[in-house]
C-alpha cells in the first residue's frame, strides 16, 4: 500500500469538542434587593408580631405573682378560673352560635343577592351598588341608636337573635360583592348548557354553578363568622342578661377600675383567639383563593 492510499484509509483525527463557555456572571439590577434587606425587615417583623403572643402565654401559663420571663412552672389555674368561676364556657356557647348563625343567614343572603347583581341588570343597579359601597364608610356605632329602637320594639332586646341580625346586616354589603364578583368569573355558557340540557335555573345554579363557588363561600363565611366572633359592641349594647353575653363582652368583664386580673385576662384571651385560629388554620387555602378571586373582576 502506498503512502498516498495509507493516508486516504486512515481515520480522521477526532477533534476535542471545545468546552462551552462559561456564563458570564450576572450583575444584581437596581430592582434586585440583597437577601438580607428582604430577611430582616421580615424578621424584626415577626420579633414584633410574636412577642405579644409570647407575653399572653407567658401571663395565662405562669402562677400569679411570678415575675419569671419562661413560664415555668406552668400552671393552668388561670384557664380553670375564667371557664368556671367567670361564666366563660357559657360565653364561649353564646359567640358559638352567633358565629355560626351570622355565617349561615350572611352565606345565604349573600349568595341571593350577588347572584342578582352579577346575571341580573335592573334599572337601579348602579345605584344600588354605589350604596354597598358607601355603606362600608359607615361606622357600627352610628347604627347602635336606631338598631337599638327596632329590636326594642321588636321586644328583641337581651336576645341572641338581635346581635345576629345586627352583624348580619353589617356584613352583608361587602359580602355580597365579593359573591356577585366570585360568580362573574363563572362562565355563562355552562349554565346556558345547563339550561339546553333541560335544567331550570335554580338546578343549574345548584348542580353547575353553586360547586365553584366554594372558595368565595368560604372567604365569605369565615369573614362574617370571624367579624361576629370579635365584634364587642352590638353584643354590649344588646344584650343586658351574664348569661347571654358573648366572649368580647366577658374579657371585659376582667377588667374594672381598680385592678386587673392580668393571668384571667391572659388566659381568656387564649380560649378567645384559638377557634379562630384553627379555623383559619384549616381553610387557609380556599380563604386566598375566595379573596383573590373575588377582588380580580368586576
Amino acid at each position: 500500500m502506498s503512502v498516498k492510499e495509507a493516508t486516504e484509509t486512515a481515520p480522521a483525527p477526532v477533534r476535542a469538542t471545545p468546552a462551552p463557555p462559561r456564563p458570564a456572571r450576572r450583575n444584581r439590577g437596581w430592582d434586585e434587593a440583597p437577601r438580607w434587606q428582604i430577611y430582616l425587615p421580615l424578621g424584626i417583623y415577626l420579633l414584633f408580631t410574636l412577642i405579644p403572643f409570647y407575653w399572653i402565654l407567658l401571663f395565662a401559663l405562669r402562677p400569679a405573682g411570678s415575675t419569671s420571663l419562661v413560664p415555668w412552672p406552668m400552671t393552668f389555674d388561670h384557664f380553670e378560673k375564667v371557664w368556671t368561676e367567670r361564666n366563660f364556657g357559657t360565653y364561649f356557647g353564646n359567640s358559638v352560635l352567633v358565629g355560626v348563625a351570622t355565617l349561615v343567614m350572611t352565606t345565604l343572603v349573600a349568595l341571593a343577592g350577588g347572584y342578582a347583581l352579577a346575571r341580573f341588570d335592573f334599572r337601579i343597579k348602579r345605584a344600588f351598588m354605589l350604596a354597598l359601597l358607601c355603606s362600608q364608610f359607615v361606622p357600627g356605632a352610628l347604627l347602635l341608636v336606631p338598631l337599638f329602637e327596632i329590636f326594642a320594639e321588636l321586644q328583641m332586646i337581651n336576645s341572641l337573635g338581635s346581635v345576629i341580625l345586627a352583624e348580619t346586616v353589617f356584613q352583608l354589603p361587602l359580602s355580597m360583592i365579593l359573591i356577585s364578583n366570585f360568580i362573574k368569573n363563572v362562565p355563562y355558557s355552562l349554565e346556558e348548557a345547563a339550561w339546553v340540557d333541560g335544567c331550570n335555573r335554580m338546578t343549574a345554579f345548584r348542580i353547575v354553578v353553586l360547586p365553584l363557588l366554594r372558595p368565595g363561600l368560604i372567604a365569605v363565611g369565615s369573614f362574617a363568622f370571624v367579624h361576629s366572633w370579635n365584634h364587642f359592641l352590638f353584643a354590649l349594647m344588646f344584650l343586658n342578661n351574664q348569661g347571654k353575653q358573648t366572649i368580647p363582652v366577658g374579657l371585659n368583664t376582667l377588667m374594672s377600675a381598680d385592678s386587673v386580673d392580668l393571668g384571667a385576662l391572659a388566659a381568656g384571651g387564649i380560649i378567645a383567639a384559638v377557634p379562630v385560629v384553627v379555623v383559619f388554620a384549616f381553610i387557609q387555602k380556599w380563604l386566598i383563593t375566595g379573596f383573590s378571586a373575588g377582588a380580580v373582576k368586576g
